[in-house]
């Protein structure tokens, strides 16, 4: 099965992500999640495998357009609603591959996932 990233094209931190894996010759799948968001199963399971503060991205335009009550919900409530309705919100990118999830891009980090 192909590695998947999920993110935006114009994120900077994405486009190293897939030039990275472009660079190593690893196919992998690319989903936009402004044209297809992360459905609630799949974001549940990444607040399952890495956390909610690791997953939301604090330095995101979209964190600071915000209201401070949409703040306090994602914070200490419903952290899984407010990534279905701001999926921009989520830090990029985030990785599936064999079972694990990995959040942002660090080439050493997938380096090791990768055996590279």
């Amino acid at each position: 099965m192909l590695p998947i990233i999920y993110g935006i094209s114009n994120c900077d931190t994405v486009r190293k992500a897939r030039k990275w894996l472009a660079d190593q010759g690893i196919e992998y799948q690319f989903v936009d999640v402004r044209d297809t968001p992360p459905t609630r199963e799949r974001i549940g399971d990444w607040i399952a495998s890495v956390g909610k503060d690791v997953l939301v991205n604090k330095r995101s335009t979209t964190w600071k357009n915000m209201d401070s009550a949409e703040r306090e919900e994602t914070e200490n409530g419903d952290t899984l609603s407010i990534l279905l309705t701001y999926p921009t919100l989520i830090k990029r990118p985030v990785l599936e591959y064999n079972g694990a999830i990995d959040v942002g891009f660090n080439a050493d980090n997938y380096g090791t996932r990768f055996n590279v």
